[in-house]
């Protein structure tokens, strides 16, 4: 049975435990979580940016934003357009190409210890309150790839996105966080996550709102899944999706036959 008295130290969890970790100040917590780098200068920095420059409205904050944000992330290109409020997290550890514009609200976190972190390509478009998080995992988008409002990409493991994909609002993509349940002695949360190798989807792939696309799945090049839908097997190239689990499946290139 279930032991209530355990803690989360007992089990795996990066997160969780440096969250409750007694060996460590609230500080180094902090920087651990958010900051990822460790001195104080990386801290002072991180928080004079996040507090006075991320929230600021009109053209002034962009124009700051611009200015600052290159200060804390690995490398951004030229004409990158930064919302408000915009969460980051292990900064140097995100890329940025050329022309991209993230929305207000979006969250860029390429927490982990040893992954890749986030790289976004050139000319991206990342919707307002779209979180793209890594844990311990990493995410790579394609150049020109839009994904809109209200998405969430989650990677224990790796995801990637080809050029010219469409994420309609609302996808929900994760790579990873598997948890086996048979061991009833321990809490389900910490239980060791498990992967089946991550999501891969290929070029020019239209993803319809609503979207959930599960681990080990790769969708193929030119491929389009309908609104709803819940993609738990790959797709090859040219195909379209629709239903729930129980998908229907066609090929684009019939559609002019």
């Amino acid at each position: 049975m279930l032991n209530y008295n355990q803690m989360p130290q007992d089990f795996p969890g990066s997160t969780q435990k440096a969250l409750i970790s007694q060996d460590a100040s609230m500080a180094s917590k902090y920087s651990r979580l958010f900051v990822g780098r460790k001195g104080l200068w990386f801290l002072l920095k991180y928080e004079f940016i996040n507090h006075f420059i991320t929230p600021m409205p009109g053209a002034l904050g962009l124009a700051l934003r611009k200015t600052f944000y290159p200060r804390l992330l690995k490398r951004v290109g030229r004409g990158v357009v930064f919302g408000r409020n915009i969460t980051l997290r292990h900064p140097h550890k995100i890329t940025i190409g050329d022309n991209t514009s993230i929305d207000d609200y979006a969250v860029l976190d390429a927490k982990g210890e040893a992954n890749e972190g986030l790289s976004i390509g050139a000319s991206v478009y990342v919707g307002r309150n779209t979180a793209l998080s890594c844990k311990e995992g990493s995410i790579a988008i394609g150049d020109y790839a839009n994904i809109s409002a209200n998405c969430s990409l989650l990677s224990e493991t790796k995801i990637t996105l080809g050029k010219y994909c469409f994420l309609a609002g609302g996808c929900y993509l994760v790579a990873g966080g598997n948890h086996p349940v048979a061991d009833t002695t321990k809490p389900i949360m910490f239980q060791p996550s498990e992967s089946k190798g991550g999501i891969a989807i290929g070029e020019d792939v239209w993803l319809g709102a609503g979207v959930i696309v599960l681990d080990g799945v790769t969708i193929g090049r030119g491929a389009v899944v309908g609104a709803g839908a819940v993609v738990a097997a790959s797709l090859p190239e040219y195909a379209t999706a629709v239903g729930s689990r129980a998908l229907k499946i066609g090929d684009r290139r019939e559609l002019g036959k």
